[in-house]
């Protein structure tokens, strides 16, 4: 129950937000009951919600989603990025929209009590995000309970002694526990997902799974590549036995420095190899940290599908997706590296390249699912790269 020190709930409330600051913001809850502890913080996509709840690059972390009807296209098993939701649950403005699309096949609040994930209705996601950009993204407890019965200083200490994402390892929990050939491709409207469409004769690519999303494997066997998936605690023993052409270093959540303490080594001996290597997100954070680069929080992270990123190269604008709470300090890239990206949001790295070494990574997801397909080509790059062809 609460005491004096937290506000009553008001009538019909059976879900709350409890910051570690103290602050309860009181809803409608749905989905599974109970409370659960990480991050806060807010998505500006206005599609992809389910490809965005199993995101592994979410784990530890808690979805405000800005777009107000979720649930409208309802769920279905195509549109997932990896076996189970990640994100511990999400916040909505509305009550979740009942389905209507043809591909739905279950209702996302059916689906989100399935898959143990807590949500929250009824909340002012406008004023929750300005709070986010103003202070940062808070440490919170969601939780639900249809009683309404909340035991508030319990959720607070819960909210106060959660560590935060830096300096916690969150790739070994979401990675792979063992190694697997990947050979699906993109999905076409009618056939769904092109099974077993890897060329036999394509350049092998050994991928680091440290929360790759399944998107992006689909899209390297698009451009060519042959996949075989390794877990992110793999040697390079481990990498070198599968005789690849190249390595892909994979999305991921939490502290690139905590994950690189035993990926870092690895990624510096690939690179002494000589052999291409392309990296996305906690993968580029990772190839920055080996090639001396500085990694830092961020204040607000960026997360969402309309985030526009200038190449450098010739100034086209890329609209691009993200999902990220830590970047690579610009400043601190050593002098044979070349900056590639830039965020035109905050002017933040969004990629770079070795100039004395065929390696290259971004920050942003060339992949989208959801988001825009403008940033494609650097599949095409990265297979280029082992081919001898040239893309740009």
């Amino acid at each position: 129950m609460a005491d004096a020190a937290y506000p009553p709930a008001p009538e019909g409330a059976t879900g709350a937000i409890v910051l570690a600051t103290g602050e309860v913001i009181w809803g409608r809850g749905f989905g599974a009951k109970g409370a659960a502890v990480g991050e806060v913080c807010f998505n500006t996509a206005i599609t992809g919600y389910q490809e965005i709840m199993t995101d592994p690059s979410y784990a530890g972390q808690v979805i405000a989603f800005t777009f107000p009807h979720i649930g409208n296209v309802g769920t279905n098993p195509e549109d997932i990025e990896a076996n189970n939701p990640h994100a511990l649950g999400c916040i909505v403005r509305e009550d979740v929209t009942n389905p209507s699309n043809y591909r739905n096949v279950q209702h996302f609040v059916e689906w989100m009590t399935a898959n143990g994930r807590i949500g929250i209705a009824g909340i002012d996601t406008r004023a929750l995000t300005r709070r986010i950009r103003e202070q940062g993204a808070p440490n919170g407890v969601i939780a639900h309970a249809p009683d309404g019965q909340f035991d508030l200083p319990a959720l607070h200490a819960m909210a106060k002694a959660w560590p935060g994402l830096e300096g916690m390892d969150l790739a070994k929990p979401v990675s792979t526990l063992q190694t697997y050939d990947w050979d699906d491709g993109l999905w076409t409207r009618g056939a769904g997902y092109a099974a077993h469409s890897a060329k036999p004769n394509g350049p092998k690519v050994v991928a680091m799974d440290f929360g790759v999303k399944r998107n992006i494997l689909r899209n390297l066997v698009d451009a060519g590549a042959r996949v075989t998936v390794v877990p992110a605690t793999a040697t390079i023993d481990d990498i070198m036995a599968h005789n690849p052409d190249g390595l892909f270093l994979s999305n991921g959540p939490g502290d690139p420095a905590a994950t690189g303490a035993y990926a870092v080594p690895v990624i510096r001996q690939w690179l002494a190899t000589g052999k291409p290597l392309f990296g996305i997100c906690l993968g580029h954070q990772m190839l920055g940290i080996a090639v001396g680069a500085e990694t830092s929080k961020m204040h607000q992270g960026h997360r969402g599908a309309n985030h526009p990123v200038k190449r450098l190269e010739d100034g086209r604008v890329e609209i691009t997706s993200m999902n990220h709470g830590f970047a690579v300090n610009a400043a601190t890239l050593p002098s044979n590296t070349r900056e590639t990206h830039v965020s035109l949001f905050d002017g933040s790295n969004c990629g770079f390249e070795l100039t004395d070494k065929p390696a290259f990574s971004v920050q942003y997801h060339p992949e989208a699912s959801p988001g825009p397909q403008d940033s494609h080509y650097l599949f095409e790059k990265f297979v280029g790269m082992m081919t001898g062809e040239s893309v740009k």
